[in-house]
């Protein structure tokens, strides 16, 4: 029992075996054809003519998905591990609206959610190995969130201020109504998003835009080198310094020195040449 258990095991979480890389195959295709399949549908043309055909082929993916789900869980050692993973959160949450639709008449529309699967990729294909990458990015932010906050805030004040100004200036005007709307279009310029649904008028309107607009392309960047700033010095704290020739850009599990080839002493993190 357990040894067949064990071979399941290998099989679905293992890729160094025949039949490992043959379901992490089967799995990509599956998926990546139930993510088509749902992009498909969501066109009203398509939904209209073959919607029965969809139902059904969505039907068999969320039934092979759901014996997946469950052969996972009848695999791992303690369930409750794979369950609330972060994956098997997704496994689940990709196949509530299935079921969901079949108590509830009209909640096929969230069967969007089930575009969730995509992600599924990352772990079949061992992407989780750039998840460090992505932990270094959540720390940058962590650490700029106060800076963000800031910045944020000042940009909120200038828009308010903005937005007001426009309201006195295109007063009576389409568009700049009242003060939330005038807002609305001062973050829409700011962003240099510009929809041109509401447009000002006047020659000091056209000039306060213009101002905005300028100064939208400034404002931009700042979140941008705040957070690049956070991510240089977490990076910069994983490096090690090379006391042969003082470059400090070396990594923190290098063995030698990237520049003159000194070999790194692991334990008081110098440098020792080797002839």
């Amino acid at each position: 029992m357990n040894s067949n258990k064990e071979k399941i095991k290998n099989i679905i979480f293992g890729t160094d075996t025949f039949y490992g890389r043959l379901f992490d195959l089967v799995l990509i295709v599956s998926i990546s054809l139930s993510i088509l399949m749902v992009m498909i549908d969501s066109v009203s043309e398509y939904h209209e003519d073959y919607g029965y055909i969809f139902n059904y082929i969505e039907w068999f993916f969320t039934i092979l998905f759901s014996v997946e789900y469950a052969v996972r869980i009848y695999c791992v050692r303690r369930a409750a591990s794979y369950i609330f993973s972060s994956f098997g959160i997704i496994d689940l949450v990709a196949l509530i609206p299935s079921y969901l639709s079949l108590l509830v008449p009209g909640i096929g529309v969230f069967s969007v959610v089930r575009i969730l699967r995509v992600l599924r990729i990352f772990r079949i294909l061992k992407l989780v190995q750039y998840m460090g990458e992505a932990d270094n990015l959540k720390k940058a932010i962590l650490a700029s969130r106060r800076k963000i906050f800031v910045f944020l805030f000042y940009v909120s004040s200038l828009v308010i201020i903005m937005g007001s100004s426009m309201y006195l200036i295109e007063l009576n005007t389409d568009g700049f109504e009242n003060i939330p709307k005038s807002i609305y279009w001062a973050i829409v310029t700011l962003t240099t998003v510009g929809y041109g649904d509401i447009v000002p008028t006047t020659n000091l309107g056209q000039m306060l835009a213009a101002i905005i607009m300028i100064m939208g392309y400034g404002i931009i960047a700042v979140p941008t080198g705040i957070v690049t700033s956070e991510l240089k010095s977490i990076v910069d704290e994983r490096r090690q310094n090379c006391v042969v020739c003082e470059n400090d850009q070396q990594a923190l599990d290098a063995k030698f020195c990237n520049q003159c080839g000194a070999k790194m002493d692991k334990k008081s993190r110098k440098a020792t040449i080797h002839w």
